[in-house]
Parts: C-alpha cells; structure tokens; sequence
C-alpha cells in the first residue's frame, strides 16, 4: 500500500516543468507544490501513522554486505555495504574510497572480486540474526 492509494494527490501533482516559468522568477518550494490546505485528512492521526508504517514495511530497501572472502574460506572481510532498491541498489565500501549506483546488487561482485584470490559475495542483512551481544556492543 502506498499513500498515493491512501491519500489521493491533486491532479496537479507533481508539477512538470513546463508548468513552472522558469526565466522570470526564483521558485520556492511552495510554487512547485500545491497547496493542501482546502483538503480534509483522509484519516486520524494513528490510523496514518499505521498507514505510514505499512508503507514503509514494504517498500524498505534490503541491507546486504560485500565480503570478499580470502581463499575457499581461509578468511574473509566486509569490503562494502549496500542498499538494494527494486530498481537498483547502492553501494559504499568501507573505506569510502568508492561510492556506486548499480543496476542490482550482485553487479557489485565483480567490482570487489580481485584476481583468482579474492572472491566476492552478498551477505544478505537479517536483523533477527543479531546476536544479544551484538546488540549490547552497540548500545
């Protein structure tokens, strides 16, 4: 469920650029939204927050790790961390020296993969797997 199910905008919304004179003026944010003020709220305030929670619970984007991993598991490393989007995930490594927009998450594979030594995969995030210790480490 999305807010735009929910809470229909005006057919307005959003504005495209040929609706804006772009030559003459500055815009603010208030000339390019349109104004909801004659609108009555499509439910009470905890029947939103419960909306807003539903959306977010599905369309949250998917953590995953980059460990190249030394060797056939002789050791292995967090190179990177990622967002999967539906449409494409993020990527930062660790040592911020590299910042990436991809198509998919396992693009990042080759990326951190080095020669025949050095293989990289996707380790998925599973926040039921944090351990108590772990979660007390970063308290």
């Amino acid at each position: 469920m999305t807010a735009a199910t929910t809470a229909p905008m005006q057919a307005d919304w959003p504005p495209s650029v040929d609706d804006r004179d772009l030559g003459t003026r500055c815009y603010c944010a208030d000339d390019v939204v349109a104004d909801p003020a004659g609108l009555s709220p499509v439910c009470d305030e905890p029947e939103f927050a419960e909306i807003l929670k539903e959306m977010v619970a599905h369309e949250a984007p998917r953590l995953f790790a980059v460990v190249q991993e030394y060797g056939v598991r002789v050791d292995a490393r967090i190179a990177a961390w990622g967002i999967a989007f539906a449409d494409h995930a993020e990527v930062v490594s660790v040592e911020r020296a590299r910042r990436m927009s991809i198509a998919a998450a396992d693009s990042a594979l080759s990326l951190f993969s080095f020669g025949t030594r050095i293989h990289a995969r996707l380790v998925w995030v599973n926040a039921d797997e944090v351990t108590a210790e772990a979660s007390d480490e970063r308290a």
